[in-house]
């Protein structure tokens, strides 16, 4: 299957359309600003330009593609993704963490297994290495461009530098097997926030979205298994930052138990303002705050707004067109038909891709207001210091006046709008996730990183 049939598939799963997940990018190299979307007095562009100028901005979750540095997609240059160091320059961007995660091959025909396989793993701990084997490449052809970044004073450095900052996160404990020794080895080559979870339960962790094409079911491991319990020990031993995004809540609130340092929710929204599983509950974020952590809001237009009824319409009438039954607790963040299409043939799985793109291009995208109406919420429950942001680009995540990291400023425009003073967007831009990095390295005593190869 090509890596466009995945990612398809896959975008499926997060229910939307491949065309949302890599917007056009805007610009010329050597541009210095992005003027904010229309509507904002001169006074706002103006603070919002000059803000960036000198304060840190960090994006916690954009996704590395498996194609990223290819011909056609290059670090340097102002490609169609939302995220290169040209579009990161516009935006004045300072720094993100690049996400590295194993997906597994699910396609294998009508007779797929409906269980991971020793094969699967394989594949996705290939795509981790290539991943990783990027981020070594950008940062070994850019060295005057782009360095990582293993502590908070290496950020600071790197920014003083006039250089991006790379975080490197991982996601997916899916891909390490039953090997614990993994996050030693992991951590030694630079990774400094670890999720358990991604579409799919693992045999370290429930996830929020269960697959059931593999026989998921919800809660199969009522939150952490023996090994995710020792996995959480054993990252807080190597400072690691436990991102709990995408976890259930019963593995989320057994990280939260077993952590004795802060946790991060790398890419999630208020379950209040859309109730899918996916989003976090009002319980959820005071879990969180109460270890000290933060809570990165991302600008992901499902988790944001939920669909309209006439696009939920639209989608049942196509449930019954394919004759497919309703999942238990399905929800508008997923699409029907999960369950089935693992054993479709790949014909009609293009039929009913196709069909389901068309109506969700139809509905009217999420923009910076309900994001930022997010940010509020969060902030309003929990607090000025436990609150930042995050785009979840290159994996589904962009929004009208935030289509990719050259708009970043558009977000402080919008903050700047509704009265947030400097000092607490400074917070949200990056001045809490480097608090609680800095706390979670000081509650243990860090591997050294080795040099990239």
């Amino acid at each position: 299957m090509t890596k466009t049939k995945t990612r398809s598939r896959k975008a499926l799963y997060i229910g939307l359309p491949l065309a949302l997940a890599v917007a056009l990018g805007a610009g010329i190299a050597g541009y210095l600003y992005v003027q904010p979307q229309a509507g904002y007095p001169r006074q706002i562009v103006e603070q919002a330009n000059a803000l960036h100028e000198h304060m840190l901005s960090f994006d916690s979750h954009i996704t590395v593609p498996l194609d990223f540095g290819s011909a056609g997609n290059e670090v340097d240059k102002n490609g169609s993704g939302q995220f290169d160091l040209v579009k990161a320059g516009q935006g004045r961007l300072s720094g993100a963490a690049l996400t590295i995660f194993g997906w597994p091959e699910l396609w294998n025909g009508p007779n797929a297994p409906h269980r991971p396989t020793p094969g699967f793993v394989d594949e996705a701990r290939h795509q981790q290495e290539v991943r990783y084997k990027i981020i070594s490449n950008m940062v070994r052809d850019f060295p005057n461009q782009v360095g990582i970044a293993y502590t908070p004073d290496d950020f600071r450095r790197l920014n003083g530098e006039g250089k991006f900052a790379v975080f490197i996160s991982m996601l997916n404990a899916y891909p390490l097997g039953h090997d614990l020794t993994q996050l030693d080895l992991w951590a030694k080559r630079g990774m400094r926030m670890f999720g358990f979870s991604y579409t799919g339960n693992n045999d370290w962790a429930d996830s929020s979205r269960p697959l059931p094409f593999f026989n998921d079911t919800a809660d199969a491991l009522g939150g952490l298994s023996p090994l995710g319990e020792q996995a959480v020990k054993r990252l807080n031993e190597l400072g690691v930052i436990i991102d709990v995004s995408q976890m259930s809540t019963l593995a989320l609130e057994d990280v939260a138990r077993l952590s004795r340092a802060p946790i991060v929710a790398s890419h999630s929204a208020p379950r209040a303002l859309v109730d899918i599983a996916r989003n976090l509950s009002d319980k959820e974020m005071q879990l969180i705050k109460d270890s000290g952590g933060v809570i990165q809001v991302v600008g992901f237009g499902q988790y944001l707004k939920p669909l309209s009824k006439p696009t939920l319409d639209k989608l049942e009438a196509l449930r019954v067109r394919f004759d497919l039954q309703p999942l238990q607790g399905l929800t508008n963040a997923l699409m029907p038909g999960d369950a089935v299409i693992a054993i479709w043939p790949e014909a009609r799985f293009g039929e009913y891709a196709g069909s389901l793109y068309g109506i969700l291009e139809e509905e009217p995208k999420a923009g910076l207001k309900d994001l930022v109406d997010a940010i509020d919420y969060t902030v309003k429950k929990v607090g000025i210091d436990h609150v930042g942001l995050s785009s979840d680009f290159n994996d589904g995540g962009g929004l009208d006046g935030f289509k990719d990291v050259s708009e970043i400023r558009n977000i402080t425009a919008e903050l700047l709008s509704r009265g947030y003073s400097e000092a607490d967007i400074t917070k949200l831009w990056a001045g809490n996730f480097l608090r609680v990095w800095e706390q979670v390295q000081k509650a243990a005593q860090p591997v050294a990183s080795t040099s990239m190869p």
